[in-house]
């Protein structure tokens, strides 16, 4: 057991798609193509809410740290796995997986936090307008979004500080793209019982609770918005907030798709389940961080308007 353990600690084997090569080359193709277009993208959003002092207000600010937050965590799993579609050695370290397996659960604890954040700030925009600008001034959202970034990287910590410790024996075979930490546990010779309730009780808090939190905000705004008598206002109102809850959307959907939907039971085609579960996990991983930067600019008047401008400077400094 000492030797295995001394073994396997030196690298885990990244299976991927190996089991489908002609699939490999046209995925690295469609994921390099949507990892660009989050690259130009969210950098946009991030340089037009810096420049233009009109989107200076903490909407914009979530918004920009979301967008960095989108270009941080593709960064940290998409390169990998476009290099193991083309490359021959699947195999990753025993300390680039804890650092992958760190960085990549610190970004999505992140997200999920700073989503319910930007549906508070919509809440008290919308139901408490004349007081938004006390309630939502620097001295609250700067230190709203930095605790969005301190709660993911405490939560990864203890999770990837937990995992890294357990003792793995002969199988080393990791049946993902990247190091996901479940899919790391499920390697361990060991009673993994206790990670699976700090996993379960750091998901309640850090996933469930922003979840309710959203849920709870856009249920006090459409009450608020159905008071409104006049249709127009009221379409001009949800405007307001239908871009980030169509991210939600896309968001949540995607995480209760991926680990609520039935598991099969092992059969002739379980290969082919277990293909659609990573290419799955890589729609949530990509999908997200594509769409986001489309949904704000085409459902939000003044993004479209700091483009335009941005651009118009561009030209007249020709």
């Amino acid at each position: 057991m000492e030797w295995e353990n001394q073994t396997i600690l030196v690298e885990f084997f990244l299976k991927g798609l190996s089991g489908y090569p002609r699939l490999e080359l046209l995925f690295f193709v469609v994921v390099l193509i949507m990892y660009v277009v989050i690259l130009l993208g969210n950098g946009t959003l991030i340089l037009i809410s810096i420049l233009d002092s009109h989107l200076h207000t903490p909407m914009y600010f979530f918004l920009g740290n979301l967008s960095f937050l989108d270009i941080c965590y593709t960064t940290v799993s998409i390169p990998p796995v476009l290099v193991s579609f083309l490359s021959e050695k699947k195999t990753i370290s025993f300390s680039g997986c804890a650092v992958q397996m760190f960085l990549g659960l610190a970004m999505g604890t992140t997200e999920c936090v700073l989503l319910g954040m930007m549906a508070f700030d919509r809440y008290v925009a919308i139901c408490n307008p004349l007081r938004y600008s006390v309630i939502m001034s620097k001295g609250s959202y700067v230190p709203m979004a930095a605790g969005s970034w301190i709660i993911g990287v405490v939560n990864s910590a203890v999770q990837t500080g937990c995992v890294v410790q357990l003792p793995f024996c002969r199988n080393n075979v990791i049946n993902h793209f990247t190091c996901e930490i479940l899919a790391v546990m499920k390697l361990a010779c060991a009673d993994i019982s206790g990670n699976e309730f700090i996993m379960l009780v750091a998901t309640t808090l850090f996933t469930m609770t922003p979840l309710l939190l959203i849920i709870i905000s856009y249920t006090l705004i459409i009450i608020s918005i159905l008071r409104i008598r006049s249709s127009e206002g009221r379409s001009k109102v949800f405007s307001t907030c239908s871009a980030h809850l169509t991210v939600v959307i896309i968001f949540y959907g995607t995480i209760l798709f991926m680990y609520m939907k039935p598991k099969s039971k092992e059969t002739l085609n379980s290969d082919d389940m277990d293909a659609t579960d990573k290419l799955v996990s890589v729609f949530y991983g990509v999908m997200t961080p594509v769409i986001n930067p489309l949904i704000y600019s085409l459902r939000n008047k003044d993004v479209k308007e700091a483009v335009k401008h941005l651009l118009r400077r561009k030209i007249f400094n020709k």
